[in-house]
C-alpha cells in the first residue's frame, strides 16, 4: 500500500472541504438563525466536505496500481473521520466560555 498517499490525500481533502465549510460558516454568518433557511451557500456547507472526500478517494484510486478500492475505501474513511475532528475542533474552539443570559425582565413587587 502506499500508505503517505493514502495519509496526504486524506489530510488534504479534510482540511480543503471542512475548512471550506467553516470559513463559509464563520464567515457569512454570524449567527445560527441564517443556517436554518435554506439557501445555496447553506447547501454548499455540506456538498464542499462530501465532495471533497470523494475527490480524494478518487484521486487515490487513480493512482495506485495494487489494492485500488481497498485504498480508496481507506482514504473515505480516514477523510471523513478527520473531517468530523476537524468540525468537532473549531466547534470547540468557537465556543463561548460562559453562555449568555438573556436579561431578566423587571418585575415589580408589591410592597405593603
Amino acid at each position: 500500500m502506499r500508505l503517505k498517499l493514502v495519509l496526504s490525500a486524506s489530510f488534504g481533502s479534510a482540511i480543503v472541504g471542512s475548512g471550506a465549510s467553516i470559513a463559509i460558516i464563520l464567515g457569512r454568518f454570524s449567527s445560527l438563525k441564517g443556517l436554518s433557511a435554506p439557501d445555496l451557500l447553506v447547501a454548499s456547507t455540506f456538498i464542499l466536505p462530501v465532495a471533497a472526500v470523494v475527490l480524494g478517494a478518487i484521486f487515490v484510486y487513480r493512482h495506485t496500481a495494487r489494492r485500488r478500492k481497498t485504498q480508496a475505501l481507506l482514504t473515505g474513511i480516514l477523510s471523513a473521520l478527520l473531517s468530523l475532528a476537524i468540525f468537532i475542533l473549531a466547534s470547540v474552539l468557537t465556543s463561548r466560555a460562559t453562555p449568555t443570559q438573556p436579561p431578566q425582565p423587571i418585575v415589580p413587587r408589591n410592597v405593603g
